[in-house]
């Protein structure tokens, strides 16, 4: 556990959200999926992946807002349908972390939705880039590019205040993780 992890959760009437933050290929959409089926609840998929499809381009920054909005829209409508957690493959502060990365800022909407972490969410849990990095057509950047990013990660993280749980490992052992930590 990292030294930003939070204590072990509770459980509470209406399902808590844990965002799952990491850089391309670190495995968050795997663990989401997995935590999904262990606790018998709904994911939230990573809407990047599908405007990438949709789109058959990257994103520009005009798309920033686009993307987290669509995000967080989607987690309001599975919200309802979550037992006991929802688990979100990603949150609008990781697509601030890849605006400032890649267009060198965050624009206002974008910085209030990425504000908005750490009371949405009641637990964070970032991927550790560990596991063997694959390239994913024209979303999928370089492996060099992911690292930084993670450190860019950690720094925001950091500076947010925001306690998380970093994962490592293979899949198994990164749910382990995270069961053990979501046990009360």
């Amino acid at each position: 556990m990292s030294t930003g992890a939070t204590a072990g959760m509770t459980m509470d009437a209406a399902p808590s959200k844990v965002a799952i933050l990491g850089t391309a290929s670190s495995g968050k959409t795997t663990l989401a999926a997995a935590l999904a089926r262990h606790y018998g609840t709904v994911w939230v998929p990573e809407y990047l992946r599908e405007f990438v499809d949709t789109e058959a381009r990257v994103p520009v920054a005009q798309d920033q807002i686009h993307i987290a909005r669509t995000q967080r829209l989607r987690e309001d409508a599975a919200l309802p349908l979550a037992h006991r957690y929802l688990f979100c493959d990603t949150t609008p502060l990781m697509t601030a972390i890849y605006s400032r990365h890649y267009f060198g800022g965050i624009d206002d909407q974008l910085a209030l939705l990425a504000d908005a972490h750490q009371r949405d969410y009641a637990c964070t849990v970032l991927t550790a880039p560990d596991i063997p990095w694959v390239a994913d057509g024209l979303q999928r950047e370089s492996q060099q590019v992911s690292v930084r990013v993670h450190v860019m990660l950690l720094q925001e993280l950091a500076a947010r205040s925001i306690p998380y749980l970093e994962v490592t490992g293979d899949p198994a052992r990164r749910l382990a993780q995270v069961a053990h930590h979501l046990t009360p």
